[in-house]
């Protein structure tokens, strides 16, 4: 019975989850019992899995970074060359965050946890951005920190792109390509 119930309590919590990233990306202030109403739970159950406001935001958080880490480790980045894997993991990364469009792009809860998950995906993309400089994609006095930091501003300008095409394997090339070439002329 304890087993059916944590399953239970797991639905639960992962609709409460998906319903909060939805109506706060509509609302901003929306109200837990707005966020019940479309999980289609209670009030009582979401402040029975979250007392108050401040820990949903806070497990939304967990949520989305640990989604973005398991994005990263399911693109296999030790796996392929450098370029493939830096395609794999930005394809994958953009898919993740246009499902947490609200939660990750928003001053969020800063947990212990939370601040963890966010330390494993810098270490994540650290080590990508090292593998290209020694596989030659960039250039061996690139800062890399500055690159890590253009890489992330990258990502979310591709989910902001008016137009054009939205497709995460699309946006993904296009990243890289800026992230590798720039604007300029090519040779």
């Amino acid at each position: 019975m304890g087993r059916a119930l944590r399953a239970d309590a797991e639905r639960s919590v992962r609709a409460i989850l998906e319903a909060a990233e939805r109506v706060l990306a509509e609302d901003a202030g929306a109200t837990m019992e707005q966020i019940a109403e479309a999980a289609g739970l209670t009030r009582i159950t979401v402040h029975r899995r979250f007392a108050n406001r401040q820990a949903l935001l806070e497990a939304l958080a967990v949520s989305a970074k640990q989604q973005l880490v398991d994005a990263i480790e399911d693109a296999r980045p030790d796996a392929a060359p450098a370029l493939v894997a830096l395609y794999r993991v930005t394809a994958n990364v953009l898919r993740v965050k246009n499902t947490w469009r609200f939660t990750l792009s928003h001053a969020t809860a800063h947990t212990a946890a939370a601040a963890s998950l966010w330390a494993e995906i810098d270490a994540h993309t650290v080590k990508l951005m090292v593998r290209a400089q020694h596989e030659k994609l960039l250039a061996p006095d690139a800062d890399l920190d500055w690159m890590r930091q253009v890489y992330y501003a990258l990502l979310s300008e591709a989910l902001n792109k008016p137009g054009g095409d939205q497709d995460p394997d699309v946006l993904a090339a296009l990243v890289i390509d800026t992230l590798l070439h720039g604007g300029g002329p090519r040779d």
